[in-house]
């Protein structure tokens, strides 16, 4: 019988964490709290937690002896692969999980426990079912197959074997690694010699295992690169249809070096392992597969998505790319493999869109905004503030912003010097936008200028700072006279004159007063007498 949809969804949770198992186990130690018929209900998880007891507690009711078995959809391993799982209710506990196998007709078996691959070795290309595994720390399941050869078939030697199978958490070998040859330590008589592999005409892939497919008819030389002067290497191979040729190259700008076998219009019958040997016993090999294969054509829906497809026979190649604006989602070289599949899936053209754009600078504004390839973010900063960056950034072709989101900073003013001679008013310690200074001078000084500045957006004060003048203070007519000339203060150097009424002088000794550089005056304004006083 099959369980209700609440615990479908939830199992089917847990068993893309390859957690079925221990939810079966949680489902045991209910049990000891469960006194109704049948079994408890199955612990339910949603998106790798468990829910709580209470919302199992709602669902008690959905099970008798009736219900004997809870079937769920898990999915397994690194790619998701999807299967149908169940749990089985015997002698009140629950046991399993049990996952069908296609491969053997949907047969349910025990979900044995996977395997993990937390590394992968420099230089080294692992695949299962076809796909790259690029990262580690991935958990395959019991049963799965994943293959491992060097990244660059010949120049490095695959020291292990290359298949690996999990065994109930276990790897049936070890993960290989991949040893430099020849070419990459200066030609070194402890190293295994480097063999390079040229197709002059035909096609060839090189497989998931490591392994050399060739197509029939074509031409194929596999060089051994080592120093002359040391000696020769030898070819050897177990194919026994025919000898080949070997021997040293005859550019003179490869006959010091390169040690070739050819082979010539390949034949099924030619398949084998080709060894290169060193005088010293060092070796590296090339395992040879020649096989007529053609791939199925390629189905290609995406009208942004152009491609150059060879042909689709063995080592044929398909090339894809996509417009400006567009990246590439897979794989952009597809070679026909010796499965009689291409060694990816077909990509897909998905535009390019750059990540939301976090603002939390609450001064901060995004007037404009397109996440797209080649589009803008423009920003803006509440009066009073400016960026602290250039204002706007561009969506570029790695799907990313050209550069961080820019934050705001206080527009400030410089503190203004107080003038010599004056002083500040109501001094303080920032002066943001819309900020007003007043100054002062002091007694016996005129203020020259603004008396008043207010600082300004562009963070530069509205007027240049005043300036204090030493000033002279009218001094005020004498009695019976008046002083020349008037002004309401004077300058230092100016003079006074004093004018007396009729029947009033001064006297022939007085000073004439002259305003001094202090602001205070030489003399007193003299006084006018009547001329009977003098």
């Amino acid at each position: 019988m099959w369980c209700r949809v609440l615990i479908c969804v939830g199992l089917a949770a847990t068993a893309t964490s390859s957690a079925p198992v221990a939810s079966a186990k949680r489902s045991v130690q209910m049990q000891a709290e469960w006194s109704g018929p049948g079994c408890a209900p199955p612990d339910m998880v949603l998106n790798g937690s468990v829910l709580p007891r209470t919302v199992a507690d709602q669902h008690r009711s959905d099970y008798s002896t009736e219900i004997m078995e809870v079937k769920f959809s898990g999915q397994i391993g690194p790619l998701g692969e999807k299967r149908l799982c169940k749990i089985k209710c015997i002698g009140g506990n629950w046991v399993g999980p049990l996952c069908q196998n296609q491969e053997e007709g949907g047969r349910y078996h025990p979900l044995f426990r996977g395997c993990r691959l937390d590394s992968v070795p420099p230089h080294l290309i692992v695949t299962y079912k076809n796909v790259t595994i690029t990262t580690g720390r991935l958990k395959f399941p019991h049963g799965a197959v994943v293959l491992a050869r060097c990244r660059e078939l010949g120049v490095y030697k695959l020291l292990g074997e290359s298949a690996l199978q999990c065994q109930n958490g276990v790897w049936n070998h070890r993960v290989p690694s991949c040893i430099p040859t020849t070419m990459l330590t200066n030609f070194t008589e402890d190293s295994p010699p480097t063999v390079l592999i040229k197709i002059p005409s035909g096609s060839a892939s090189v497989e998931p295992s490591g392994d050399l497919a060739v197509f029939p008819g074509s031409i194929l030389h596999l060089e051994c690169l080592f120093s002359r002067k040391l000696g020769n290497p030898e070819w050897t191979w177990t194919s026994t249809f025919r000898q080949f040729l070997t021997g040293w190259a005859i550019a003179a700008e490869e006959r010091e070096w390169k040690y070739r076998l050819s082979v010539y219009y390949t034949k099924p019958q030619d398949s084998g392992v080709f060894t290169c040997a060193t005088p010293r016993g060092l070796t590296n090999s090339i395992t040879v597969h020649v096989t007529a294969v053609h791939c199925e054509p390629m189905e290609i829906n995406d009208p942004y998505l152009t491609s150059r497809v060879e042909g689709t026979r063995l080592g044929q190649v398909a090339v894809f790319q996509c417009p400006i604006g567009f990246r590439l989602n897979g794989t952009s070289n597809l070679t026909c493999q010796a499965s009689g599949r291409w060694s990816a899936p077909v990509p897909r053209c998905m535009p390019i869109i750059c990540p939301n754009l976090e603002v939390e600078d609450p001064h901060l504004t995004l007037v404009e905004h397109n996440a797209s390839y080649g589009g803008r973010a423009v920003f803006r900063c509440a009066w009073g503030y400016r960026l602290t960056a250039p204002p706007g950034v561009e969506c570029e072709v790695d799907a990313q912003w050209s550069g961080p989101v820019p934050s705001c900073e206080a527009v400030l003013c410089p503190t203004p010097l107080p003038p010599v001679n004056g002083r500040l008013v109501d001094e303080g310690p920032h002066y943001q936008v819309g900020s007003t200074v007043q100054f002062t001078c002091n007694e016996k000084h005129q203020l020259v200028g603004e008396s008043s500045v207010l600082c300004t957006e562009t963070g530069f004060w509205s007027h240049p700072p005043p300036f204090c003048k030493a000033r002279c203070p009218y001094p005020g007519d004498p009695e019976h006279g008046r002083i020349a000339p008037i002004k309401f203060s004077y300058e230092p150097g100016d003079h006074l004159k004093v004018t007396c009424a009729i029947g009033y002088v001064v006297k022939l000794e007085a000073n004439w007063p002259q305003c001094r550089v202090d602001g205070t005056w030489s003399e007193q304004v003299p006084e006018c007498r009547s001329y009977r006083d003098v």
